[in-house]
């Protein structure tokens, strides 16, 4: 499958990743994409940038070593309501935004709880992307976020990272699969992501890719492949 770009990644700024945009961009250069998006947290993670940090983010380029690079946010959900801790005034400034669920700021809740607040989140203008809804400690009906995604004309996201050995978040691969079901079902895009806190990571796709393989799951919903399909959403 072709793969030509990553949007959710951290620098240094997220507080607990550990490269330099510079450093992101040669990474994403060296694995041949040809888009990185870099999304710092918002400010409700512990030690990341202020809003002032989104808000000045003209001043950096956009294209640098023949990559074109997007900047957004990883918005934490902060309740069942759908909030996240950024206002419309920063958003506005930003190409694009992701919305997760992170222990620290959303202590969880039943799956009915989840699913809204991952809907309502949906409904925010400026999200494009639901971020690793993988996470076994959130259980979440599928069906209901996968039809809420097409409606609302958002991506879910399938995130590297929770696919690896070490990660902390439970059941993702099973709960993929779930997932990747229903978006087939209902003809939903998804979006492959690493979720790089690291240079050596970006497009670290490898794991996510082979499961679409292995669900036999189409190209055609798989924006990644070309930024057409991309443009539609960002």
């Amino acid at each position: 499958m072709r793969d030509i770009m990553d949007l959710h990644t951290h620098t240094i700024a997220s507080g607990h990743a550990y490269s330099t945009i510079n450093e992101m961009i040669a990474a994403a250069k060296e694995k041949q994409l040809k888009i990185l998006g870099i999304t710092e947290h918002a400010p409700e993670m512990a030690g990341t940038c202020s809003a002032m940090y989104f808000m000045n983010l003209k001043v950096v380029p956009r294209e640098k070593y023949g990559v074109k690079v997007l900047f957004g946010v990883e918005l934490n959900i902060l309740n069942a309501d759908g909030a996240v801790d950024l206002p419309e005034y920063v958003l506005q400034k930003l190409d694009y935004a992701i919305a997760s669920l992170h222990m620290p700021c959303y202590p969880g809740g039943t799956k009915e709880e989840n699913t809204r607040a991952y809907i309502n989140a949906m409904k925010n203008p400026y999200v494009k992307i639901i971020g690793h809804p993988d996470d076994g400690r959130y259980p979440v009906d599928f069906e209901a976020l996968v039809k809420a995604a097409k409606e609302h004309h958002v991506l879910l996201e399938v995130n590297g990272s929770s696919l690896q050995p070490d990660c902390f978040r439970q059941n993702s691969r099973e709960n993929y699969k779930e997932m990747l079901k229903y978006c087939m079902e209902y003809e939903t895009p998804v979006i492959v992501d690493s979720d790089a806190h690291v240079d050596a990571h970006v497009g670290r796709h490898d794991l996510a890719l082979a499961l679409l393989e292995e669900m036999k799951f189409p190209e055609r919903l798989v924006v990644n492949t070309d930024e057409e399909l991309l443009n539609a959403y960002i």
